[in-house]
């Protein structure tokens, strides 16, 4: 079985599946983490042409698992975790996962990964391009501005000198990019239950989800 939030980035999509995922016992599947990993091991093979590339993924040995809510990524027995957030990462991953061959190559990986259990996944293509036949479908939504405060709140952490504008600008290019790209560009399923987040406190739309899951899953 497996659960899907589409949306845009920053609309919360990622923290509300982890915590759904804790809250109901599901597994947790990171499909943008996984877009960051393929990014990371872009840059750090020096940005080589897509057919070198593609030909150095083919001999990774990609692995990833779901401890306490976090989606961990390990490549060739070296875990990339933490270094995939970071915001040189963030201003690739959009370039690197508009190749087709790249969203192919992660597509067929989620699609193996989540063949037992029950799955809950996030990302901008699961319930067009991905898993069409989920089982329930959500798309997030947010103002640009909220998005960008969140986003902004979260790399602070880890990064002091990081610019609100810096991250306003590449979350608006972000969006630009996923929405006009060939292969399976961001948009709404037609089935898909839209869940507005500008105004909602993170527990409001996480029992909002929560209720909706529970009356037509029974989980």
């Amino acid at each position: 079985m497996i659960i899907v939030i589409d949306g845009p980035a920053g609309s919360g999509k990622s923290s509300t599946a982890k915590e759904i995922a804790k809250r109901l016992n599901l597994q947790f599947l990171d499909s943008g983490a996984l877009y960051r990993a393929v990014t990371y091991l872009w840059l750090k093979n020096d940005k080589p042409t897509l057919q070198q590339f593609l030909e150095r993924l083919n001999s990774v040995k990609l692995q990833t698992s779901c401890t306490h809510s976090t989606f961990t990524v390990v490549v060739d027995g070296c875990d990339i975790t933490d270094s995939i957030r970071s915001q040189l990462v963030a201003e690739h991953v959009s370039q690197v996962a508009s190749e087709p061959q790249i969203r192919s190559f992660v597509n067929e990986y989620m699609r193996h990964l989540i063949e037992n259990g029950v799955y809950i996944a996030d990302g901008r293509d699961l319930g067009t391009a991905v898993f069409p036949n989920a089982d329930l479908k959500f798309f997030m939504e947010a103002s640009l501005e909220a998005r960008t405060e969140r986003r902004y709140e979260e790399a602070v952490k880890t990064d002091p000198d990081v610019q609100y504008s810096q991250i306003k600008e590449n979350l608006r290019r972000r969006d630009h990019i996923d929405s006009n790209r060939k292969a399976d560009p961001l948009k709404k399923a037609e089935d898909a239950v839209v869940v507005d987040t500008t105004d909602k406190s993170f527990n409001e739309q996480i029992e909002l989800m929560i209720n909706i899951i529970q009356n037509k899953l029974k989980l």
